[in-house]
């Protein structure tokens, strides 16, 4: 599978300089790191969270988890995990799970933490189960521009 459509309009209008790396088929984002070779520290993983005003995305390492009453502090918003048909009604371009951390592009406010920009390189989901998009923190920076940072992750033990 070639990008997903979004995401290659995306990178496209920020003239975003990139790599992509295929792997194995996974279904983890801490299997896509292994099956890639890359830490989980550098590879975001998205999810999806909503409430009764609509959806937020969270972009945090692959080697954390998302802490909810921090997100939701940061928003101001009670947030719960989207359930898939809802994930895949939004990422309509997107396998389930292999979704990229660009959700503005999909029309919703979305918050990245800090940690992923404290890493000399960022790899992301391409849209499929099978490539991911390389690129440098200060592209990634760019790309996020239109992203929130906050502290909402803590890495797993």
């Amino acid at each position: 599978m070639a990008l997903a459509s979004t995401l290659a309009n995306c990178l496209s209008s920020k003239n975003a300089q990139y790599d992509i790396i295929r792997h194995p088929y996974t279904l983890s984002s801490m299997a896509t790191a292994e099956a890639a070779h890359v830490p989980g520290d550098r590879l975001a993983k998205t999810l999806l969270l909503e409430d009764e005003s609509g959806y937020v995305a969270a972009v945090i390492p692959s080697s954390h988890h998302l802490q909810m009453a921090a997100i939701c502090e940061q928003t101001g918003r009670k947030l719960v995990l989207a359930h898939e048909d809802e994930v895949r009604e939004v990422f309509k371009d997107c396998d389930l799970g292999a979704i990229p951390p660009i959700a503005m592009a999909y029309g919703m406010q979305t918050y990245v933490d800090d940690s992923l920009m404290k890493q000399p390189d960022v790899y992301f989901e391409a849209g499929d189960h099978q490539e991911l998009v390389h690129m440098s923190v200060d592209q990634f920076s760019a790309l996020m521009s239109d992203a929130t940072q906050g502290h909402f992750a803590r890495r797993m033990m």
